[in-house]
């Protein structure tokens, strides 16, 4: 497998805040709010503005890469951006935050339920869904695609690890790939190749993600990288919970790269794919932990050049 995804992918083994400022500016928001714990805090008595700055905080800390890029959009979607990120990162972090799959299937409960409510013009009185319900109403999104977000969520809720590749694809483009067709909708863009593109984009984002995510979740004693590729190279999940580095450990994480590579090849997420393969595809390396702080100066760039 290693050697045919190589092959299509092109992925080769080796041996082995001034712009912040000013793109918050242009977004609108108040200076004050992105340096601050109001969203940490919890959720107090709206002010003028105050669900944006919500919204705009809990993915600034949650979804830095999102929120960057949410920056480099055009002015009058950047806060339907944060607002469709921001429902996002509510359901990406109940997995982490609960001990009881009942208390996360009520709250993906109170999202399907507060979805339905926003589409019937009764948004419920939390900053997240108000902003979504300006979003939806200002760019007609689809209720679809926020339902399969859910609908998938709720489904991994389960702590077990994806059985295949292809599972761990589905739930990616049920999950990144749906956000990122709101996000054409958003734009204004409702074309077959774009969304074609977003298909391929959106797996390779969840493949990628599940890879960051490994260390973090190793620590927790969990692992979710796909069992048939652990089982082809002898790799055992006990192994990733251990923190080992041997040849064949690398070797998953090199197949599973691979996958990410055949969707995706000059994005933001092709820096996480160059760096993991300058340390051979060892997963726990601390360089990859590191925030790249070049990030906002390199997507700025980009955008410059309308390269993505």
């Amino acid at each position: 497998m290693a050697a045919a995804a190589m092959a299509r992918g092109g992925l080769r083994r080796r041996p082995c805040r001034c712009l912040l400022g000013a793109a918050g500016a242009r977004a609108g928001l108040p200076r004050t709010g992105l340096g601050g714990g109001r969203a940490a805090a919890g959720w107090g008595r709206p002010t003028p503005g105050g669900e944006v700055q919500y919204c705009a905080e809990l993915v600034r800390k949650r979804d830095y890469e999102g929120f960057l890029c949410s920056l480099l959009l055009p002015s009058e979607c950047r806060t339907s951006a944060f607002a469709l990120r921001a429902f996002n990162v509510e359901l990406a972090q109940v997995k982490d935050s609960i001990t009881q799959k009942t208390t996360g299937l009520m709250r993906m409960q109170f999202w399907r339920e507060a979805v339905e409510d926003i589409y019937s013009d009764k948004p419920p009185h939390q900053p997240v869904a108000a902003e979504l319900w300006k979003a939806v109403k200002r760019h007609r999104l689809t209720k679809m695609w926020f339902m399969k977000i859910i609908d998938e969520r709720e489904k991994n809720l389960d702590d077990r690890a994806y059985r295949n590749i292809q599972e761990l694809e589905a739930y990616a483009e049920n999950t990144q790939s749906a956000l990122l067709y709101l996000t054409l909708e958003m734009l204004g863009v409702r074309d077959v190749h774009a969304d074609h593109a977003a298909s391929h984009i959106g797996k390779a984002q969840g493949i990628v993600t599940c890879l960051r995510a490994t260390p973090y979740h190793s620590t927790r004693q969990k692992v979710f990288l796909p069992v048939d590729i652990c089982m082809l190279h002898g790799v055992s999940q006990e192994d990733f919970i251990r923190g080992k580095q041997e040849q064949n450990v690398r070797d998953v994480i090199y197949d599973i790269a691979s996958q990410a590579h055949i969707h995706l090849e000059h994005v933001a997420l092709d820096d996480y794919l160059s760096n993991i393969r300058k340390v051979d595809f060892n997963v726990f390396h601390p360089s990859l932990q590191k925030k790249n702080t070049l990030l906002p100066l390199h997507l700025y760039i980009r955008s410059w050049k309308k390269r993505y």
